[in-house]
């Protein structure tokens, strides 16, 4: 349990300084992108923000590859070590108006420092964590990766709600948008502490003792590549929902459905609690029913319920139904979220589960998940928004076609002792042969 209330607290706070971007973005596009119209402005943040994705595969297999080579611990503070400078260089980028574009380009040389970060945070911690749970239990002790995202969330709102009733909105646009990113940066510090007392998981000293040489190199990527085909595809659908009901539902809700910045934020940090609160409930059940079924329930929910969802938020724009219809939204996200940490990590050996998660997870968020801001805005600009709910909805039917197809993990070991253990007790490892290196 230490292992991974430890593990969490870091992924919280490296999604905190992720999301708080996106969370910001409303005060301070217009501070870097002075020009055109406020959805133009938006695009302009939402492209800096997917080029942080582009940057992912990149820092997936930097951090990746020094997470299977130097241990999970090491990766996890060298990620969050990254995550604080970046927040840093947010919080003091000047602003059109004091140095021109040098603001904008300051944001962009951030956000790609996020994406590295991110890009290896994602992984390593989804390594740690499941590797750290106890056999039986990884699907809510994994679960604890994206409660610990949602937490980062709900930190970053939090933050928006405090300054939204303490300042003005002038205020906020002028200055108060610095706050959150001198406090991330300042929380990243501690659990910089924090990480490099974690113990190391089992799983990986054990491989460590046997090392072959190959820890970490894309040559064992390639050698499971059908593995890293399969977290690639299975990541579309879950990606592309994930972001559209946690990034860009709070502008959905302020543009498009008419709502107050004010009632918009209000409206995810109370979904955004149930959410978390869901996580664990479908991780447990992932434990005893097996990570197929809960995720094919996110497959079918977000094929059939997104452009129903998303179309009755603007046929009723109040804080209720706003509320009651986003709720929904996650609980079926959850699906995905609640177990997608564990049941790629069981993809993989332990001499490139790292690595082997990041490059094709971060490839398919950098194309798709990175995206979808992007993609939503460019949609309503163009005046065909409800094109975007079909194309949620095709991801995850994507995605869902893979979930019907690919192997039960649930019962994999993820060590040779582990192997060894459940052989003793008289019982088969199953797929766990396949899988232990």
């Amino acid at each position: 349990m230490r292992a991974v209330i430890g593990g969490s607290i870091g992924n919280l706070v490296e999604w905190y300084d992720w999301f708080v971007y996106a969370s910001f973005a409303l005060y301070f596009a217009e501070r870097f992108f002075p020009e055109g119209s406020p959805t133009a402005q938006l695009m302009n943040t939402a492209a800096v923000f997917a080029v942080g994705f582009l940057a992912r595969p990149l820092g997936g297999w930097l951090l990746g590859r020094v997470a299977d080579r130097r241990g999970r611990k090491f990766g996890l503070t060298l990620s969050v070590t990254m995550m604080s400078v970046s927040a840093l260089l947010i919080a003091l980028a000047p602003t059109h108006d004091q140095a021109g574009y040098l603001g904008a380009a300051i944001l962009l040389v951030a956000r790609i420092m996020q994406g590295l970060s991110v890009g290896g945070e994602y992984a390593a911690s989804a390594s740690y964590l499941t590797e750290a749970s106890q056999r039986g239990h990884r699907g809510l002790g994994s679960s604890f990766q994206y409660v610990s995202v949602t937490l980062g969330q709900l930190f970053g709102l939090a933050v928006l709600m405090v300054l939204q009733s303490l300042l003005t909105p002038q205020q906020l646009s002028a200055w108060g948008w610095r706050i959150p990113f001198v406090i991330g940066a300042i929380a990243a510090v501690v659990v910089f502490y924090l990480r490099r007392r974690l113990p190391e998981t089992a799983a990986y000293q054990e491989e460590t003792a046997n090392d072959s040489g190959r820890r970490g190199t894309l040559a064992e990527v390639w050698r499971n590549r059908r593995a890293a085909l399969l977290v690639f595809a299975l990541t579309i659908g879950g990606s592309v929902a994930f972001y559209t009901y946690t990034t860009y539902l709070t502008k959905y809700l302020v543009n498009s459905a008419g709502l107050s910045k004010g009632t918009a934020t209000s409206v995810m940090f109370l979904a955004l609690c149930v959410f978390a609160v869901l996580l664990p409930v479908g991780g447990a059940l992932s434990d005893r029913i097996g990570r197929r079924p809960v995720l094919m329930f996110f497959g079918v929910g977000t094929t059939l319920g997104t452009y129903p969802i998303m179309t009755a938020i603007q046929r009723w724009p109040s804080f209720g139904a706003a509320l009651a219809l986003a709720v929904l939204a996650l609980t079926i996200v959850c699906g995905y979220s609640s177990v997608n940490a564990c049941v790629k990590a069981e993809l993989f050996p332990t001499s490139v589960r790292t690595v082997g998660v990041a490059v094709p997870y971060s490839l398919a968020q950098a194309i798709f998940g990175g995206t979808a801001e992007y993609i939503a805005l460019a949609f309503r600009n163009a005046g065909h928004e409800h094109y975007f709910f079909f194309y949620v909805s095709g991801c995850a039917l994507f995605s869902l076609i893979v979930y019907l197809a690919m192997p039960e993990t649930r019962a994999v070991a993820l060590s040779r002792s582990e192997r060894d253990a459940v052989a003793e007790a008289g019982r088969e490892p199953g797929a766990g042969k396949e899988t232990v290196s």
